[in-house]
């Protein structure tokens, strides 16, 4: 095998408007934060969101840390959560002494068993985050419901949702505050960055201050509040307006390789695919995840083992909250089990996917799960 036979797990179209934006940015000097492409991308991204306000951060896990610091969580509250996600979700709830609250997974849609939320719930319990996982939405109305009724915050991670709807609804214009990732595998890239939206004035002009150092208009360098320096480039904000000029195209691509692979692997034995859709949603295959049968006797360390020695690039699903190992030595989560969870990461990874891969790239990578799973 050549290293240029080498399919890799993600690789990024940016053959649009990319070069042209970041050649402006580049040709007027405005490369930094108080460049305009910041506040055109956060204004289009926010629209497409059907949000008010738009706050353009320097990536997902800073858009996660403002938000829930802006949210006044803090020592004694309690936040419930997938277990099933990734850590970035976590810290910024540690950090705030908060206590996190973990739920099991759906087995068939991979997000939050939202069924579980509400025996969570104690007089501590002061916000719900609902994270989409991989492709399809949690169900919006069950977790807006039980935080109405419990009148609970929520915090909507839309990390890998550009594009998807709920019910006709776009996925980051649900509850409080809303985040998105803008990672290169995302269907919007800038390379590194993210975005918090909302409707409401006092949490976006929070998360404006906590942004930038939380300055003070009148006195710059005299601090009331601690903030972070999370400001996203104006050279991100081109490439993120460029990708965004795209995106029903992104998601119709994606639609479509899921559709492909789904065929590819139609019949085979040992694997769980992706659900095509729910009643809510159609799966917008954000990544095109695998789960091997307890028959199969390989583990998904071992599947993508013997893939990557096929040069094909996969990645393991996420590590559930309450077995990493950063987190147990903490004291937190101990004895506890969630069975779903534990299973999709230790059964589950996925496969080539990004905007780029080819049909030929798809066929092969068909055939090779084939052969490791003979």
């Amino acid at each position: 095998m050549q290293r240029n036979d080498f399919i890799a797990v993600n690789e990024p179209l940016l053959d649009g408007n990319e070069r042209q934006y970041l050649l402006q940015c580049i040709d007027s000097g405005w490369i930094s934060s108080e460049g305009p492409f910041v506040s055109q991308f956060e204004a289009a991204m926010s629209a497409r969101a059907n949000r008010r306000w738009g706050v353009a951060v320097c990536n997902g896990t800073a858009a996660l840390d403002a938000a829930i610091e802006a949210l006044g969580i803090g020592p004694e509250d309690e936040v419930i959560m997938p277990a099933f996600t990734i850590i970035s979700c976590i810290g910024q709830i540690i950090r705030s002494g908060a206590r996190p609250v973990l739920v099991d997974s759906d087995p068939l849609s991979w997000n939050m068993a939202v069924e579980r939320i509400e025996e969570k719930i104690t007089p501590r319990t002061r916000a719900i985050m609902m994270v989409h996982i991989y492709g399809l939405p949690v169900d919006v109305d069950a977790v807006m419901d039980i935080a109405r009724r419990h009148d609970l915050c929520v915090l909507e991670d839309a990390a890998e949702m550009h594009g998807q709807t709920y019910r006709g609804r776009p996925c980051g214009s649900f509850g409080d505050l809303s985040t998105f990732s803008f990672y290169p595998n995302k269907l919007v890239t800038t390379g590194e960055g993210g975005m918090i939206v909302t409707d409401d004035d006092a949490l976006a002009q929070s998360c404006r201050s906590l942004r930038n150092l939380c300055f003070q208009p009148q006195a710059r360098f005299v601090h009331e509040r601690l903030g972070w320096n999370l400001r996203m480039t104006n050279l991100q904000a081109a490439l993120g307006m460029a990708q965004l000029e795209r995106l029903d195209e992104f998601t119709a691509r994606k639609r479509a390789m899921g559709r492909r692979y789904t065929q590819l692997f139609a019949g085979r034995a040992g694997l769980q695919l992706p659900l095509a859709r729910t009643d809510y949603a159609d799966n917008v295959y954000w990544v095109y995840g695998l789960v091997l049968d307890e028959s199969v006797q390989l583990d998904a360390a071992e599947a993508m083992r013997r893939l990557a020695a096929r040069g094909i690039g996969c990645r393991p699903f996420f590590c559930p909250m309450h077995q990493q190992p950063v987190l147990r030595a903490r004291g937190l989560f101990s004895g506890e089990s969630y069975p779903v969870a534990e299973r999709l990461y230790r059964k589950g990874f996925y496969i080539p996917s990004g905007l780029a891969l080819t049909e030929p790239q798809m066929e092969r990578v068909a055939e090779a799960v084939r052969d490791v799973l003979q």
